[in-house]
């Protein structure tokens, strides 16, 4: 996937609204393949909105949104299990993880529906995530933040073309935080489009570009250097 575009997207429930540029809603937004972006805002403020958008959850909203310049809203059911399954790939801020499966076979049941990556990639994955030795360890017994990391390499395994992380550094102290950083950063120079959506100020110096939402609009829109 090359590129994924907003274009004047605008939920049904803001069209009363006077939706000018300055809206996050209403404004043409493209995502490249291979650029990091930061989408920032707090919770509550449309990023779980523009998430069910891009994963085909919701389609109440008026405008486009194209992936390689097919508008989705005429995808099936089956099109939009494909792009799940093997195009983008979401880190959920929740985790949604099966507390009765250990760490591996968390990450293996994805696997399983494609057979795309071999198990020493996996391995590779948690030895970089430092959860080497967690492998057989239930997700009920480890910490919060191994959790997280087991969330992290299920996401990222199956090395799909586009990563959206919802908060993927929440909870995690801050020399972690940058280590989990680090890991989408080089995915991301691997050519693979990184979009974080978070409202971590530190993290916004390492993305590409940066939106900054603030009560539903965009305060700015930047590239950094």
């Amino acid at each position: 996937m090359d590129n994924i575009q907003f274009q004047n997207v605008v939920p049904h429930v803001f069209q009363s609204r006077d939706n000018s540029d300055s809206e996050i809603w209403g404004k043409d937004v493209t995502f490249q393949k291979g650029h990091l972006y930061l989408l920032e805002s707090a919770s509550g403020r449309g990023k779980s909105t523009f998430c069910s958008y891009l994963l085909g959850y919701r389609n109440d909203y008026s405008g486009q949104v194209l992936f390689d310049g097919h508008d989705t809203r005429a995808f099936r059911t089956s099109q939009w299990t494909d792009v799940r399954k093997s195009h983008v790939s979401l880190l959920f801020q929740e985790l949604r993880l099966f507390p009765e499966l250990t760490a591996w076979e968390n990450v293996e049941i994805k696997n399983r529906l494609t057979s795309h990556t071999a198990a020493e990639t996996i391995r590779h994955w948690f030895d970089m995530l430092g959860i080497g030795d967690k492998k057989d360890a239930l997700i009920g017994e480890m910490s919060y933040g191994q959790q997280q990391r087991v969330a992290i390499a299920r996401a990222i395994a199956q090395a799909p073309p586009v990563i959206l992380a919802d908060e993927p550094t929440g909870n995690l102290d801050s020399a972690s935080s940058m280590e989990i950083l680090d890991i989408l950063k080089q995915l991301h120079a691997e050519n693979r489009t990184v979009i974080l959506i978070t409202h971590d100020n530190d993290i916004a110096k390492q993305a590409k570009r940066v939106i900054r939402i603030k009560d539903g609009k965009i305060e700015r829109d930047y590239e950094n250097e």
